[in-house]
């Protein structure tokens, strides 16, 4: 099965900047999106941003312009570049790799802690 592990979370004060990256232990099948999510305290689960296999890329509207998310396919990797970072932005982050349907195939990473001060 497809593994993820995350790396890259930490400490940054607002304004700062981090890149998170992702790496599948296997080959992610064709046709899969790899996304970002995060969880907050006390709140759900959120997309962050997404990207399909062809470069096609979706952001929640409270990171836009200041996220970027790309990927590797030939070194099977998937990074969230994040920039201008707020306090809001706390959370930890997971990548995802889903097929079109999640029945079919839904792999979590372990999560990175993102913590944005003050």
């Amino acid at each position: 099965q497809v593994q993820l592990r995350e790396s890259g979370g930490g400490l940054v004060q607002p304004g700062g900047s981090l890149r998170l990256s992702c790496a599948a232990s296997g080959s992610i099948p064709s046709g899969y999106t790899m996304g970002w999510y995060r969880q907050a305290p006390g709140k759900l689960r959120e997309l962050v941003a997404s990207i399909t296999n062809d470069g096609g890329t979706n952001y929640a509207d409270s990171v836009k312009g200041r996220f970027t998310i790309s990927r590797d396919n030939a070194q099977n990797t998937v990074t969230l570049q994040m920039n201008s970072l707020k306090p809001e932005d706390t959370a930890v982050y997971y990548c995802n790799a889903r097929a079109r349907f999640m029945w079919v195939a839904d792999y979590w990473g372990q999560g990175t802690q993102v913590t944005v001060s003050s």
